[in-house]
């Protein structure tokens, strides 16, 4: 199957707000946000003033979202430099082990490659997702030890 791999534009918004519930329910949630605030949420996030993120999307062959790469820049990173963090990459099942995610990968790299001052690119994946660590795995990255993760959750309202 082909693919288009692109930024993610406007028209976007309603499918990656539907794809954002399908990457839910992947890791495990049973609830949906009501599609309303996904899709706002999405907008905002990808289109406001400043944005807080970037994606690229995987259009395929009927125009249909089949996967995002969700990233940003964060600074510091080595020195003053920065780094392009890659929050999510999700390939629908359908395009899985066809080297869509490799494409990915590839994109994020060249978008860090071409940005004056990004040192590097850097993600995280769960310990016991086995599969996402044999894929990193498959493309030569290796694991760093070291850091713990920490969240606290704040109000949405």
């Amino acid at each position: 199957m082909t693919v288009t791999i692109r930024p993610a534009e406007m028209r976007d918004v309603l499918a990656l707000a539907e794809l954002i519930e399908e990457i839910e329910r992947f890791y495990g949630s049973t609830e949906a946000q009501p599609l309303d605030e996904r899709r706002a949420q999405t907008e905002e996030a990808l289109f406001g003033s400043p944005p807080m993120v970037f994606a690229l999307v995987v259009e395929d062959e009927t125009g249909d979202l089949a996967g995002l790469a969700a990233y940003s820049f964060l600074w510091p990173a080595a020195g003053s430099s920065h780094s392009l963090f890659l929050k999510e990459l999700y390939v629908r099942d359908t395009l899985r082990r066809q080297g869509v995610g490799a494409r990915l990968m590839d994109e994020l790299r060249a978008l860090a490659a071409a940005r004056p001052g990004c040192s590097r690119v850097e993600w995280m994946t769960d310990r016991d997702n086995a599969d996402a660590r044999s894929f990193y795995k498959s493309l030569g990255f290796a694991e760093f030890d070291g850091k713990i993760v920490y969240r606290v959750e704040t109000s949405t309202t």
